[in-house]
């Protein structure tokens, strides 16, 4: 091959590395937008429902038309000694996730007796869960009202162990995320946060 052909190739693959850079870049910045806009238009949306209530623990559970939609508003989750404040939405596609928390289809919607389960994404909505601790504070706030948390247990599991989801008569909240908080590439396990229902 002569001199010429290889800085032919060479002038062609710096050409498509910078554009393959760039339009890599662009998406990172479409999807930290998009993001960030979404988050700023359902706190909005929570910030202007009526003034919030704290609501009594649950006897049976509340009746709905019909069961929470992909996308739809389930509401805001904080964790004020850890700084974690992320809108919830229902589902766990990648989509969902990208936005923001996401309510695990099939487990109980807050307020309902059951486990209700929420999921994050490590290096993002959900890395100050590295931080948290036992009796961190947790409120959900829904468009039922204000559900308070109290932290009762953490620990480490496969993602094959399934059993973090199972349903409980009492009210809890499982928080779930991948596990290591800072490893770089796929995390091999999933961090569980467990907290039970409390009332004022």
């Amino acid at each position: 091959m002569s001199r010429h052909s290889v800085g032919r190739i060479l002038r062609w693959s710096q050409r498509v590395l910078l554009i393959a850079g760039t339009s890599l870049v662009a998406y990172c910045g479409f999807v930290m937008a998009d993001a960030w806009n979404f988050q700023r238009v359902e706190r909005r949306r929570i910030e202007n429902l009526p003034p919030v209530r704290h609501a009594a623990v649950s006897r049976s559970p509340r009746p709905r038309t019909s069961p929470a939609t992909s996308g739809e508003l389930i509401g805001l989750i904080q964790i004020p000694r850890v700084d974690l404040s992320v809108v919830v939405i229902e589902g766990a596609s990648a989509k969902v996730l990208r936005r923001g928390a996401g309510h695990i289809p099939g487990t109980a919607l807050p307020g309902d007796p059951g486990n209700t389960a929420i999921s994050g994404h490590r290096d993002t909505f959900f890395l100050p869960l590295a931080k948290v601790r036992l009796h961190d504070r947790i409120t959900l706030t829904t468009l039922q009202g204000e559900y308070s948390y109290r932290v009762v247990s953490t620990k480490v599991v496969k993602p094959s162990d399934i059993s973090v989801l199972d349903q409980s008569r009492d009210e809890v909240l499982t928080l779930v995320t991948c596990y290591p908080f800072y490893l770089v590439g796929p995390a091999p396990d999933r961090f569980i946060v467990r907290a039970k229902r409390v009332t004022e």
